[in-house]
């Protein structure tokens, strides 16, 4: 599909089959996703996705040069409306390919790489992804109840790094038993028990646990953790009882890649 000469009005067919991909069973159907926003939109086009149809406005083609990109199709934000799932449209929606990744144990040894178990709120985990990215951390192994990637508030939360970081789903038992008999890689788990985050000497390579926002990391998985540690709190109202109860799991996952990192 080449571009057309001005703004063209989205189809019956086209509104529908974009809305439909803002339900996980047809997105997963179809291994198809959605990208909105010019910001996003260009770091989709500036990596390895693969884009499958691209909707932007006239100003948006043509600042970016995609006036013979292959995909292309020019509306104007009103059509942009009817298809998106922002509260204001902007000036691109992507419609990509899901990447398909393999998870190899292998490939996690020498390199930090994060374990979520059963993250559900959107925003956490889009930003966890955003953290990874920054952090340098190419892989984040999520559990099977963990809030899908491609849901349309986890894809806005990273901020484009969702174009770059793997994201894997698995049954998170069996991976963490199968790394204790095999690849012998350390398990760091987030715990309130643990150990002081700041006294401790942290290793290059480490498979993290953040655990569920409310619940921890779960009981089964707590046996197969190396080392457990803590970021303690500061709180001049701890002898009171009055001080946070924890911190939120996106913060935390960041405070931990940060000491990760600085050792």
């Amino acid at each position: 599909m080449s571009a057309r000469k001005g703004p063209k009005m989205l189809s019956k067919n086209q509104i529908k089959f974009a809305n439909s991909l803002k339900q996980k069973k047809e997105r997963e159907a179809l291994r198809l996703f959605v990208i909105e926003g010019s910001k996003m939109v260009k770091e989709a086009l500036a990596s390895s996705l693969k884009i499958k149809h691209l909707f932007a406005t006239p100003d948006f083609i043509r600042q970016n040069d995609l006036e013979h990109y292959p995909v292309i199709q020019e509306v104007t934000v009103a059509e942009l409306e009817r298809i998106t799932s922002l509260m204001t449209p902007n000036e691109a929606l992507a419609i990509c390919e899901m990447p398909s990744y393999q998870l190899v144990a292998s490939e996690l040894k020498n390199k930090l790489s994060l374990v979520l178990d059963d993250i559900k709120d959107p925003g956490n985990l889009g930003t966890i992804i955003r953290i990874a990215d920054w952090y340098g951390i190419e892989h984040i192994i999520c559990s099977e109840q963990t809030v899908d990637v491609y849901n349309s508030k986890v894809v806005q939360s990273t901020m484009g790094s969702v174009c770059r970081i793997k994201v894997h789903y698995t049954d998170l038992a069996l991976f963490l038993a199968n790394n204790r008999q095999n690849e012998k890689i350390p398990v760091f788990g987030a715990l309130l028990e643990g150990e002081n985050i700041y006294k401790k000497t942290l290793s290059s390579e480490g498979l993290i646990i953040i655990g569920n926002e409310s619940k921890g990391i779960r009981e089964t998985l707590i046996p197969m953790i190396d080392q457990k540690i803590h970021i303690p709190t500061f709180s001049h109202f701890k002898q009171s009882g009055e001080e946070a109860e924890s911190l939120n799991a996106a913060i935390a996952t960041a405070i931990i890649c940060s000491e990760f990192r600085r050792g």
